[in-house]
């Protein structure tokens, strides 16, 4: 017989358990590797890691036993760090990232990302934030 749970029901097992810890979590797993930030997320082999830099979350790598990669290319890495600057030169080169001087995100681009990639620090700007009248209109979709 094959049961399934609810994740209301999983989330009941151990409550305090955080999926995807934001860098700023005091429990969060973080290895700083100047200017970029990995966040563990999972796993034994390989271990898979967020790669942040400055507010922005570039993707993920992974931590083989022999080497590191990541999710854009075919590459094995000698380290972590190389493998990060491999993700971010991708992301650089393919327009889904700007330069190394890029702005922190307005408000506004907050709430198009995904909630377990904000801060702390995101998530309290956002509390604060009122909309303004003209970007609150209803858009039907």
């Amino acid at each position: 017989m094959i049961t399934t749970l609810s994740l209301q029901e999983a989330q009941l097992d151990n409550p305090k358990e955080k999926i995807l810890l934001p860098p700023t979590d005091p429990n969060a797993e973080v290895q700083e590797i100047p200017p970029y930030k990995l966040v563990y997320v999972d796993g034994a082999c390989p271990r898979v890691y967020r790669v942040y830099k400055g507010h922005s979350m570039l993707g993920v790598i992974f931590q083989h036993i022999t080497h590191w990669s990541n999710a854009v290319d075919k590459i094995r890495y000698a380290e972590s760090l190389n493998a990060a600057v491999g993700l971010n030169d991708f992301m650089v080169m393919t327009g889904r990232l700007t330069a190394a001087t890029e702005k922190p995100p307005t408000e506004e681009e907050l709430l198009d990302i995904e909630f377990d990639a904000l801060t702390n620090e995101e998530w309290e700007r956002l509390k604060k934030y009122v909309p303004m009248p003209e970007t609150s209109d209803l858009v039907a979709a």
